[in-house]
């Protein structure tokens, strides 16, 4: 298994976290902590793994200037 390291879903660009996860009820207490920190999650399977892709949306980037 060599998975996408990114994955277009929707017209939004997802990246995987990394991590095949053997059932779909490990991905989905992946997916849950991810939807807990503000991300945006896809999960997919692939040759029988589960695969978890994460997107977040910066909403404000604050500069300082020293």
């Amino acid at each position: 298994m060599s998975p996408n390291l990114s994955l277009l879903h929707e017209g939004k660009k997802f990246m995987w976290d990394g991590s095949p996860y053997a059932t779909r009820e490990e991905a989905c207490q992946a997916e849950e902590a991810y939807r807990k920190n503000d991300f945006e999650v896809c999960v997919t399977e692939d040759e029988g793994k589960f695969l978890v892709y994460t997107r977040k949306v910066i909403k404000e980037v604050v500069v300082t200037v020293h």
